[in-house]
């Protein structure tokens, strides 16, 4: 079983979505496991607040360091006490979501799957204080080149993708699917849709019932 820790404002934001389908179904049948830390419960100072204005000006409010790092420990010492674990760097990924990280892709969800614990760092507003993923020497990941307004998508999209090179996560069908030559365009039933006085067929080739011909047209869309 793999846990992903995440640290975020809004776990609200994001838990509907991991809760349902198949990862819901991966949660039940324990194959991953997801906690939620939120910094607000952290604050520190008068005001208890998280987020402060940036040292040397701009636009925006930064998430201070201390309610991030006191959730990040509090995920840590969970890691510690579970049985047969403690922390082992080998077993644990900390991960920050930053737009000059590395470009997460299929080849780095294999590699997380073979983790026992991912710890999901999500920025807020004009990001996290920097000495934060120095101190826990989180690794930046990228999932686009493009900003979020916070990084509760792209963790999302990082259990997601994970989730689904973990024995058992997918079903005998989508295990299947995942072995085969995937194609940008899919068809089912009806033969002919009739959609405002137009038809539309599916391929005759997928037809068929020869797999050699299916494939060749797959790749012909790559």
């Amino acid at each position: 079983m793999i846990h992903f820790h995440v640290i975020t404002l809004f776990p609200e934001a994001i838990e509907p979505y991991l809760t349902s389908s198949i990862l819901g179904r991966a949660i039940e049948k324990k194959l991953i496991k997801i906690s939620y830390y939120d910094p607000k419960k952290y604050a520190v100072g008068k005001h208890k607040r998280v987020d402060q204005r940036p040292y040397g000006g701009g636009p925006g409010m930064v998430l201070e360091p201390t309610a991030v790092l006191k959730a990040a420990d509090a995920a840590l010492k969970r890691i510690s006490r579970a049985p047969l674990t403690g922390i082992s760097r080998g077993a644990l990924e900390i991960l920050f979501f930053s737009t000059d990280g590395k470009q997460f892709d299929e080849e780095m969800a294999k590699k997380l799957a073979k983790k026992r614990d991912i710890l999901l760092i999500c920025g807020r507003y004009e990001g996290v204080d920097a000495r934060v993923p120095k101190i826990l020497k989180a690794k930046p990941v990228s999932v686009g080149p493009y900003v979020l307004t916070g990084g509760e998508l792209p963790a999302a999209s990082v259990i997601d993708a994970v989730a689904r090179f973990i024995p058992g996560v997918l079903g005998k069908i989508e295990s299947l699917e995942r072995n085969r030559v995937s194609s940008p365009e899919v068809y089912t039933r009806p033969d002919v849709l009739v959609w405002k006085k137009k038809k539309y067929k599916v391929p005759e080739v997928l037809k068929s019932g020869h797999h050699a011909n299916i494939n060749k047209w797959k790749q012909k869309l790559d």
